[in-house]
């Protein structure tokens, strides 16, 4: 056996936390900021983005071709089955992927619409700021050659 060591010091109590049950998700939220406060040294786990889910790309080349009925085991149902679903589950996502395409696409059109009807504008009110400035000064122009005519 090995010779007893000297005896450890105790370690040191944590002070007990009362139990607090969040009633609101800011409620929540305030008590997690809470709790990282108070060890600012301590890093923070930070999530990183998942990705999005894609489906497994079809076979290239399927072994085992079964008819509906002949030969078909009572297994190759639930093989059919399975085959069936993945092939549905892809064409929904190729479909939800075209969709989420087109709104992006649709949304980048806006938004230089938006950009052209906004320059036109801003286009618009400079030029009537333009002409009140020339206004201005012509209308100073001929003050000062109404003085001087005076003189």
């Amino acid at each position: 056996m090995a010779a007893p060591s000297a005896p450890r010091p105790p370690r040191p109590r944590k002070e007990p936390q009362p139990l607090v049950i969040p009633r609101s998700a800011a409620e929540e939220q305030r008590l997690r900021l809470e709790r990282l406060m108070r060890n600012p040294e301590k890093t923070v786990p930070i999530p990183e983005k998942l990705n999005e889910w894609a489906p497994r790309p079809p076979p290239e080349f399927v072994r085992d071709v079964m008819g509906s009925s002949a030969g078909a085991g009572s297994g190759e149902f639930h093989v059919y089955r399975h085959l069936r679903r993945r092939e549905y589950q892809r064409q929904d996502f190729m479909d939800a992927m075209a969709e989420k395409q087109r709104l992006d696409e649709e949304f980048q059109k806006k938004l230089e619409r938006n950009k052209l009807i906004a320059e036109e504008q801003t286009a618009k009110r400079r030029r009537k700021r333009q002409k009140l400035k020339e206004k201005k000064l012509q209308a100073k122009k001929n003050k000062l050659e109404q003085k001087k005519q005076e003189k």
